[in-house]
């Protein structure tokens, strides 16, 4: 089977990006389940105006601003539907597979509490170890918003897990 120029670009950028934009996603929401299919309706996304989107000057940055804002979505959604459910209380604690350790469950409980601009501004700039810039780019917002509201995030998760917790996150994410 012959893929034609645009079906080629598409399919490599889909095998280098699509499991950081799951990530992304998973990191966003704090959901595993959902994480793949953000990342999948994301790209189709950019597959239906892949025209426009090759032509981009930052289309990776295009492409985490598509997982950020179709994630927003999920959020609000979820929030709306557990205001309308009463047993949304009644949820148990979250299981984990793999390497989990308990550091890892109490920052991503930790980043669950931010609202979520904070929270894609410490994600973006700390776990993906994006500029500050490119964060920018990635959310549709300015340089300054992105300072102050990692800074404003970074300070909620400081109170929240502790304030030798918080800069093990911060820094431990930027020596990598």
């Amino acid at each position: 089977m012959l893929l034609d120029d645009a079906s080629a670009e598409f399919h490599h950028f889909f095998e280098r990006h699509y499991a950081e934009l799951a990530r992304l996603a998973h990191l966003l929401t704090g959901e595993t389940d959902a994480a793949d299919d953000l990342a999948a309706d994301a790209l189709l996304a950019l597959w239906q105006r892949w025209d426009r989107f090759r032509e981009a000057r930052h289309p990776l940055a295009y492409a985490r601003g598509v997982v950020a804002n179709l994630a927003r979505e999920r959020i609000r959604s979820a929030v709306r539907e557990r205001r309308r459910i009463t047993l949304f209380w009644s949820r148990g604690p979250e299981e984990t597979v793999g390497p989990d350790v308990a550091g890892v469950l109490d920052v991503r409980a930790a980043l669950v509490r931010l609202p979520f601009r904070k929270r894609a501004c410490v994600v973006l700039r700390h776990a993906f170890d994006l500029s500050e810039k490119d964060t920018a780019v990635a959310l549709g917002v300015s340089v300054g918003t992105v300072k102050s509201q990692t800074s404003k995030g970074m300070a909620e998760l400081e109170r929240i897990l502790g304030a030798r917790a918080a800069g093990a996150l911060a820094t431990g994410r930027r020596a990598r």
